[in-house]
């Protein structure tokens, strides 16, 4: 047998016969490594420990310390999720059960929806079927006979993802657990050599699912889980779900009062008063940042003719996303997005270079017709609006106009108190445009994002089509990350549109566009504002900043004035008049989350003060009116940087 020259990652090699698995450059290097071994990476591809290497090739050992361990042992721990439920629930077909962030999910078509009870017993079977050391093992099939095994079994998804994924080819690759019988997927692994490497593994919840997520397809039933190299992350992740559980924007956004929803509007909010208070509060937060730095608000319209949707390339590959109606035999759609309505209002003048850059901003609704089954609280609607910004420049205003936005991003998270990462993300495999004109943007968005000294991470050829782009992660108070602010360089809408201005040279110049959000949504960022605080807003944000509490009804008249004085002042303050005690009163400000509650009695109201509580701190002590006035005003001016000799508590400690 001819021999291989194996490559290992230190550029030591390895001699190996042609066909030798990928587990043998393991146990050539070492004993302990081939226990280790969970996969391996052939000249950069994933592959299992069973993958036969035929020719020289650079090879890397997979281990539970690898940056791959984690997405493989999700994916194995969702197929030995659909081989406990194959056994437990004859006749159940298995649809897909892919790895995600948070663990897997594998959705199945049963008689009945699964209920608690079945997860504990799903759970038990998978730790039994681990414990017996059972083999994963890929078979390629011819492609007739994988889509005839499947049909016979009764899994007429299956043949159809084959179908769908494998035209053209001879063979399909097929994974089986011990055996066919046991278990067997259509499925291009690569998994981990056996059952008994999954040991940190929890199954969370069921949901309703289709088939491709159509609402017009097959329901199915979708199982989700969770698994970890160890218990410790295991537990540690359980502990973060249930403090997210209590965080969750859905249950405290009905219990403050902030939003609710309606079956006859699906995925569009009802801003309650307090909810709406806190909406204009950012909304008016993100003008008075944004105006100052030279950006103009527009309002363009909510519907257009359906030629602005052909223009802008949206009618052909958008528009099954897309509210639609008609007017008088006209075709119609509703926006999704500001940019086409924001060309055509830049195209309406002429423009000269002297105006560039120019920076339109505009928060009026937009609408997208998101499949029923994927709307969830804020996070999925159908009815948002955004902080959203276009700026129209020069080629070679694209670095300075970054580098001030970066700065603007950095601000605005900074008055949140928000942590965050940045990515830069590069020109993908398919893309419009001069491969010099991309080098020239990649590199002023690299030269912006190193002056505004701001660290950032590679995202390689995951920019748009039209144009590379900066994406931040914002990361909340349990360690979850939310894709929040973007910078996108946009050449093909300028094209497309005809935009143009007039240059120095005194003749007709492309200008290039930036799109620009930093919240994104209102409606997202509000959903992880009230998650991240747990509902408990710092000063500047909070709805209700104040509450009056009156210790009996004879001090109503007073408490009334103290509100009066309070409100002249620009606090937002309520006065709870029932005829309840003061600590009922005070625990239900608590609940609420107010930041701080003034209580009134017959001392305060001789001398003109007001005794003032906070919502985690308990009694600081009486106060004159002027002087609350005065140190809520300072609290509120320095928004998330709080100082640390300031009576009220940071959000961290409220938390």
């Amino acid at each position: 047998m001819s021999q291989i020259t194996i490559t290992l990652p230190d550029g030591s090699s390895r001699s190996l016969p042609a066909g030798a698995p990928v587990r043998d450059v393991a146990e050539a290097i070492s004993p302990r490594l081939a226990q280790a071994a969970l996969a391996g990476v052939v000249d950069g591809k994933l592959v299992d420990l069973a993958f036969p290497l035929t020719r020289d090739a650079a090879v890397r050992i997979v281990t539970d310390r690898s940056p791959e361990a984690l997405p493989l042992y999700r994916h194995s721990t969702a197929h030995l999720l659909a081989t406990a439920v194959t056994q437990m629930f004859p006749g159940v077909q298995c649809g897909i059960g892919p790895a995600t962030d948070e663990g897997f999910f594998y959705d199945f078509v049963v008689p009945r929806p699964f209920v608690p009870e079945d997860l504990d017993a799903i759970e038990n079977k998978m730790r039994e079927l681990a414990s017996q050391d059972l083999i994963y093992e890929r078979q390629m099939w011819p492609r007739e006979k994988a889509k005839e095994f499947f049909a016979k079994r009764g899994e007429p998804l299956k043949v159809q993802l084959i179908d769908e994924k494998t035209e053209g080819q001879s063979e399909v690759s097929c994974y089986t657990i011990k055996d066919p019988q046991t278990f067997i997927d259509f499925c291009v692994g690569p998994h981990v050599p056996s059952t008994a490497k999954l040991k940190a593994f929890k199954l969370l919840t069921t949901s309703n699912a289709y088939w491709k997520g159509d609402a017009r397809n097959q329901p199915m039933q979708r199982v989700y889980g969770t698994a970890f190299l160890s218990e410790k992350e295991l537990k540690a992740h359980l502990t973060q779900v249930e403090e997210a559980k209590k965080r969750d924007h859905r249950k405290l956004g009905r219990e403050l009062g902030l939003f609710t929803f309606h079956q006859w509007a699906p995925g569009a909010a009802f801003w309650l008063d307090k909810g709406t208070t806190l909406y204009n509060t950012l909304a008016d937060y993100m003008r008075g940042v944004l105006i100052p730095n030279g950006y103009v608000e527009v309002k363009t319209p909510l519907v257009y003719n359906k030629a602005l949707w052909e223009t802008s390339g949206h009618w052909a590959h958008y528009r099954q996303n897309m509210f639609l109606v008609e007017s008088e035999n006209e075709q119609m759609g509703m926006k999704a997005m500001n940019c086409p309505g924001h060309y055509l209002l830049y195209s309406s003048q002429v423009h000269s270079y002297r105006e560039l850059p120019l920076r339109y901003h505009e928060q009026t609704p937009l609408h997208r017709n998101e499949a029923s089954g994927v709307l969830s609280g804020l996070t999925r609607v159908r009815q948002f609006s955004q902080d959203d910004g276009h700026c129209f420049v020069t080629q070679d205003q694209i670095g300075d106009e970054v580098e001030r936005l970066i700065r603007l991003v950095r601000r605005v998270y900074g008055d949140f108190g928000l942590e965050y990462t940045a990515k830069l993300s590069t020109r993908p495999a398919e893309f419009m445009g001069e491969i010099a004109t991309w080098d020239s943007a990649e590199a002023q968005l690299k030269t912006a994002l190193e002056r505004a000294a701001q660290v950032y991470t590679i995202n390689e050829g995951d920019g748009a089509f039209y144009g590379p782009k900066i994406d931040f992660d914002i990361t909340d108070a349990i360690g979850r990350k939310w894709q929040c602010a973007t910078i996108q360089l946009d050449y093909n809408a300028p094209e497309r549109f005809e935009l143009k201005y007039i240059g120095a040279d005194n003749t007709e110049h492309r200008p290039v566009v930036i799109h620009r959000a930093i919240f994104g949504s209102f409606e997202r960022f509000i959903a992880l504002l009230i998650e991240h605080y747990a509902g408990a807003f710092p000063l500047w944000l909070a709805p209700v900043q104040a509450v009056v509490l009156p210790i009996a009804d004879r001090h109503l008249d007073y408490a009334r004035s103290v509100r009066a004085r309070l409100q002249e002042s620009g606090l937002r303050v309520d006065l709870d008049e029932r005829q309840e005690k003061i600590g009922y009163k005070i625990r239900e400000a608590q609940l609420q989350k107010v930041p701080y509650m003034l209580v009134v009695g017959d001392r305060e109201a001789a001398e003109g003060t007001v005794s003032v509580r906070t919502r985690a701190g308990g009694d600081q002590g009486a106060s004159a009116i002027d002087g609350f006035i005065a140190s809520a005003r300072d609290e509120i001016s320095r928004r998330g940087q709080l100082s640390a000799d300031s009576s009220q508590l940071s959000v961290a400690e409220h938390l």
